[in-house]
């Protein structure tokens, strides 16, 4: 069984700082790191730590070529990204406060140049079983998840970031939907007046035939478990950077799937790995070893 990591590749851009810059504010950073980045670069490293044989898909700029190398460091075939000569590789700019909070502004870049032609030829080398993990950063999402379907690969969704046209995407074929609080509440067109184990429900309700997991941060997550909703309590830590942590979780919770795990403990391993990653700096870097993780004293 393979694991597709089909999505962005980015530049990382952190700049420490005592809060958040405002609208018309001037603000001196106390410290500034580059790391790699971009959420399918940190979910593929953290899928192939979590014992998973990842593969990634997409596209950067001949100033992010060292990233396919720290792809491969992680164990990650890098077969199928392209090196563009005309485009530059996505970047991030991230603020991190001193609470261990972000904030995050885009820049696309290569991973916005995916279309029809570069997803037919990838998932041709891809089957039935194989697990497909896309977020909301590159282009051409919507063919990509219609070929996969027809494929019988397995989809999960993580729909970050969220926006109006996501919600025109072929959802109905997604077997994982991986999420967070304001996102669900984003799916089901709300305001913020379900949240926890009602907002939960309410998602289940509107995606039927997926397996959902609500992340709701220092309370951990719901999940389906069969015909049951389960609670998976988060692990408390001392917070530096949360930047990579959900990306870990889903990394870990698919990469423990394809192990054969039975859910519960696949999401419990999820929940160990993300709170780890929270204790340390930036995005990839800070995403845990398997056994690290599994023999983690709390």
């Amino acid at each position: 069984m393979k694991v597709l990591c089909f999505g962005s590749i980015n530049l990382d851009y952190t700049y420490r700082v005592k809060h958040f810059v405002t609208k018309g504010e001037t603000l001196s950073a106390d410290s500034l790191q580059v790391f790699s980045g971009g959420k399918g670069m940190n979910q593929a490293i953290a899928l192939s730590k979590a014992g998973a044989d990842t593969w990634i898909a997409g596209a950067v700029g001949e100033d992010g070529k060292q990233l396919l190398g720290q792809l491969e460091e992680a164990g990650v075939c890098t077969e199928f990204v392209k090196v563009l000569r005309q485009e530059r590789t996505g970047t991030a700019i991230i603020q991190n406060d001193a609470e261990g909070d972000n904030c995050i502004l885009l820049y696309g870049g290569a991973n916005r140049t995916i279309g029809a032609g570069q997803a037919e030829e990838v998932l041709g080398h891809f089957g039935e079983g194989d697990f497909l993990v896309l977020q909301n950063e590159i282009s051409g999402m919507p063919y990509i998840m219609e070929k996969a379907h027809k494929q019988k690969m397995k989809i999960v969704l993580n729909p970050s970031p969220m926006e109006e046209a996501l919600l025109g995407y072929p959802l109905e074929y997604v077997d994982y939907l991986i999420l967070n609080e304001v996102e669900a509440l984003q799916v089901l067109g709300r305001e913020g007046k379900l949240e926890g184990a009602g907002l939960f429900h309410a998602v289940s309700e509107r995606f039927p035939s997926a397996v959902i997991v609500l992340t709701v941060g220092a309370q951990g997550a719901y999940f389906s478990a069969g015909e049951s909703v389960r609670h998976q309590p988060a692990y408390p830590v001392k917070a530096v950077d949360t930047t990579g942590a959900g990306d870990t979780f889903t990394g870990f919770l698919v990469g423990g799937l394809t192990r054969g795990l039975p859910i519960g403990e696949a999401m419990d391993l999820a929940a160990k790995a993300s709170a780890l990653a929270v204790t340390r700096n930036g995005a990839a870097p800070s995403i845990p070893e398997l056994a690290e993780v599994e023999g983690w004293a709390l």
